[in-house]
């Protein structure tokens, strides 16, 4: 398997399957190693299936960060965003792909292929990949995160 500090892993559905692959290209040409944990086609399969896969390698620290595309995609946000130690953030500008880094920490971009452009994607995920996160006052509100079950 790749260095997980340096590779990302991406999957989608078959509504993001063009995107995604465009994105992995995007992707080499920037000299990022990158693990496609599917789909393969544009034939129908159930989202869930390859949000599951992304979002349970970055929880489980295997990759840093991930990418997750589908038609719109508010679904892969939503499998994403149940597992521990994940920050699922659907972006659809550049403005909202930066805060997300700055200071939420986002480790997985969510995007929605029916919604945004070849050309925004890959913009989003540049500006994406090339902001760190602020912490300071950010970290504080990113630890509730990870004690949500025992602020109830």
């Amino acid at each position: 398997m790749q260095d997980s500090k340096t590779a990302l892993i991406i999957g989608c559905d078959h509504a993001a399957f063009s995107l995604k692959e465009k994105l992995k290209n995007f992707l080499i040409s920037k000299s990022i190693s990158v693990h496609d944990a599917g789909t393969s086609s544009e034939n129908s399969v159930n989202y869930p299936e390859f949000g599951i896969k992304v979002a349970s390698c970055v929880s489980s620290k295997k990759f840093e960060k991930g990418v997750l595309l589908c038609g719109t995609g508010i679904g892969m946000s939503m499998v994403a965003n149940r597992f521990p130690h994940v920050r699922a953030a659907l972006c659809a500008d550049v403005f909202s792909a930066i805060m997300s880094r700055q200071h939420n920490d986002s480790n997985i971009l969510v995007m929605g292929a029916r919604v945004i452009g070849d050309i925004l994607a890959e913009a989003i995920l540049n500006a994406w990949l090339n902001t760190s996160f602020e912490g300071g006052r950010h970290q504080l509100r990113l630890d509730q995160f990870d004690n949500i079950n025992n602020l109830t």
